[in-house]
């Protein structure tokens, strides 16, 4: 492979957390520019969850870690020398009865772990950390058409005290997404925030991952994940839609751009489950999407999440909502979860 094709020479970069949909495909990306990778992961030893990885290692110089986000030390070798450090792992459990103990405490404890290490190793010029839409959208306004860019932040008052159904996961990612902020600033530390939305299109990984089923839910008729992509709606304010390689770029695309700071959110499309039942239903009619079940909900979603400061900063999203579903249908029926 002809190193550093693309300006990248004979950069390093870390992610942490390499066994996800979201860090598995960074992990690609940053080989097939020509960067030295580090990645983290949990056990090494799980052939089953680090499988697409060693795969990765044919693209370039790929180097596997244990690390664990509960311990600092565990970080410091996978970040040594590295120039950047995309942290995208965090602890993600729905049917959590405690969502303090099993999401909050360890995604906020996790974050700082990791940023304790970027400040030790001396060589980090800048961490990028994914955040969530969940971290921005959700809150007690009224009405539609709403336009949230990235200075709103989710209401955790109203999820504490509210505790709606899965509120663990938003709260946690706000929570941490602030703690990041707040070591930042206090460590002289150059952090990014990317603020992706839900996430579709293909996955490195072998099993598939549970924000594509999400997407995915109105085309293969899984009704508990039908009422997920409700709750969702009613809870965030809309179903907005990303596909993961435009997310991966985005990351990629801030780390290098110099002038590039503060919070992003990166999201393709917002629509509503109404519209996009009967956009599905009219794309695949073969799947007898029921477009008109809904009528009860809102059509109009509550929001929008505004991608304008990526954009304006160079950043072209690549697919289109069309590409995106196109895309996880085909992924979808090649693991056996759609049939025509």
């Amino acid at each position: 492979m002809a190193s550093g094709d693309n300006g990248a020479g004979n950069r390093k970069a870390c992610v942490v957390g390499g066994t996800g949909f979201v860090a598995s495909l960074l992990v690609k990306l940053l080989l097939e520019k020509g960067y030295s990778v580090n990645t983290t992961v949990r056990d090494p030893e799980n052939q089953k969850k680090v499988a697409h990885l060693a795969e990765l290692q044919s693209l370039g110089d790929l180097k596997i870690f244990r690390a664990d986000l509960t311990d600092e030390d565990s970080f410091d070798a996978p970040i040594a020398g590295c120039e950047f450090v995309f942290h995208v792992a965090t602890p993600v459990n729905f049917a959590s009865q405690d969502p303090e103990n099993d999401m909050i405490k360890p995604a906020i404890q996790g974050v700082v772990n990791v940023l304790k290490a970027c400040a030790k190793a001396k060589t980090v010029k800048r961490v990028v950390l994914t955040s969530s839409a969940a971290a921005v959208s959700i809150n007690t306004l009224q009405g539609t058409g709403l336009e949230m860019d990235e200075k709103n932040w989710t209401d955790i008052e109203f999820l504490t005290s509210e505790k709606p159904p899965t509120w663990g996961y938003p709260a946690s990612k706000t929570l941490a997404e602030k703690a990041a902020w707040k070591f930042a600033e206090e460590n002289n530390l150059d952090l990014i925030t990317v603020v992706p939305t839900l996430m579709a299109g293909r996955s490195l990984t072998l099993d598939v991952p549970s924000s594509v089923c999400l997407a995915m839910s109105l085309l293969t008729g899984n009704e508990f994940l039908i009422n997920g992509l409700k709750g969702m709606q009613m809870l965030s304010g809309s179903i907005s839609i990303t596909h993961v390689e435009d997310v991966c770029r985005a990351h990629i695309f801030v780390a290098e751009k110099e002038s590039a700071s503060g919070r992003y959110i990166c999201c393709a499309t917002n629509t509503s489950v109404p519209e996009l039942a009967k956009f599905l239903s009219k794309r695949y009619p073969q799947y007898k999407v029921p477009a008109d079940r809904f009528g009860e909900f809102p059509a109009k979603p509550k929001l929008v999440l505004s991608s304008k400061k990526l954009t304006k900063e160079g950043f072209s999203f690549k697919y289109s909502i069309e590409d995106i579903y196109d895309q996880s249908v085909e992924y979808f029926k090649e693991k056996g979860l759609l049939l025509d």
